[in-house]
């Protein structure tokens, strides 16, 4: 279980051209390319799904010898309709349990790959955010309970549910005493939180979550900062590679001190995400740009 502190981060290998909405992965070499770069700074990474991708990426790991560890996940679609969220969370009843479907294939997935690689695969995820008000794959408590159930019966490895620290502090809390640890996203930016107090509003989320169950290990599985923005959601002036160069070294020095697992968002930009905007946030996560060449983040240390 994740025991060992170490540097974390958060891998997604995605380039130009590739989606995984369209099944359009990264081809062997790239992501041994990717896993090389990543191999000299970081002892964790963290793969959201069971796709060909992660296939790829844990056979690379295996056949060059790589001494990566991974925390593993399963892509959760919509169980249940989410009008809460904004860009669009209702879906017809046949979407819905056609969903409910591939995420229980996705799930048993998730037990193979972790049986079929128990030395690299060091933790399971049953998903990603599909608990949190704003999400547009909400899946209900009970059904992630029973997903959590079924993992921890089917892999030795421990098990979690990775979401924004909110829903833990309440809805989780059935949740809770299922999972052998819990993770948490903590996204200043997207809060409107400048570099003056991020950081601050990091501990805060954290110590909100791992004071209220004391009992429990609590991972940060994101933070990070992007360094691009068109104004929607995060002001442009606060993002850039000096913002996150700074945030990224605050966050590192006081969890390392604190020996906080932390999983840094996230590896590489993935110019497939969000909307068109080439200056999308959500593009622009990553410590090194697209092209692989690094950032500010990584140039300065």
């Amino acid at each position: 279980m994740l025991e060992q502190f170490g540097r974390a981060i958060c891998y997604s290998g995605y380039r130009k051209g590739q989606d995984p909405r369209t099944e359009t992965y990264p081809s062997y070499e790239q992501v041994k390319q990717d896993l090389l770069i990543l191999a000299n700074d970081w002892d964790y990474i963290r793969l959201y799904d069971c796709s060909t991708h992660a296939k790829t990426v844990l056979e690379v790991i295996k056949h060059e010898g790589l001494a990566l560890k991974v925390l593993l996940g399963a892509d959760l679609g919509a169980e249940i309709n989410n009008p809460n969220c904004p860009w669009g969370g209702v879906y017809p009843d046949h979407q819905l349990a056609e969903n409910t479907s591939r995420n229980q294939k996705n799930i048993a997935t998730l037990i193979a790959f972790a049986n079929a690689y128990p030395e690299t695969v060091q933790a399971l995820s049953i998903g990603n955010e599909a608990s949190v008000d704003w999400n547009d794959h909400m899946v209900s408590v009970d059904a992630l309970v029973a997903y959590a159930k079924q993992v921890k019966a089917g892999a030795k490895q421990p098990v979690s549910f990775c979401e924004n620290y909110v829903p833990w502090l309440g809805k989780l809390e059935p949740l809770v005493e299922v999972v052998d640890f819990i993770c948490i996203h903590t996204y200043p930016a997207w809060e409107y939180k400048t570099l003056r107090d991020a950081l601050a509003y990091t501990q805060q989320n954290y110590y909100a979550v791992a004071d209220r169950y004391p009992h429990k290990k609590v991972v940060i599985t994101e933070a990070g900062w992007t360094t691009r923005s068109n104004n929607r959601g995060i002001e442009r002036w606060n993002a850039s590679e000096e913002i996150q160069a700074e945030y990224i070294r605050q966050l590192l020095r006081w969890t390392g001190s604190e020996e906080i697992l932390t999983f840094v968002f996230e590896a590489f930009d993935e110019p497939w995400k969000g909307s068109d905007d080439a200056s999308e946030p959500e593009k622009h996560w990553g410590l090194y740009f697209e092209d692989r060449t690094p950032k500010l983040v990584i140039t300065q240390r």
